[in-house]
């Protein structure tokens, strides 16, 4: 169950991202920003349960490698990445709207 924890949490930070990006793209800023916070308040329990785990195995514990648990890292981490890149891209969609506003 703790695979699917992090899968979920991971998930919903994923969605809130890719929906981040497309109200950025649309100029508003003020909901990207919102879904991003959400997205990484998502990644933040997932990582808190991943750490756990680590935490756990490093003190002694033996933990079984299944397949949930190797997709929850790979969706963790490619969530972790594509909240760096919408940060980049919230940026740089501010960024081109000022420059539009400028040229009227």
């Amino acid at each position: 169950m703790i695979g699917f924890e992090i899968v979920a949490y991971a998930g919903d930070a994923m969605t809130d991202l890719l929906h981040a990006l497309d109200a950025a793209r649309e100029g508003d800023f003020d909901k990207a920003e919102e879904l991003r916070k959400s997205a990484y308040d998502s990644m933040i329990e997932a990582h808190n349960i991943q750490t756990n785990i680590l935490s756990k195995e490093a003190g002694g514990s033996e933990m079984d490698v299944t397949f949930i648990m190797v997709h929850a890292q790979d969706t963790l981490m490619t969530t972790m990445m594509l909240e760096k890149q919408t940060k980049f891209f919230i940026d740089e969609y501010k960024r081109i709207a000022a420059l539009e506003a400028k040229l009227g």
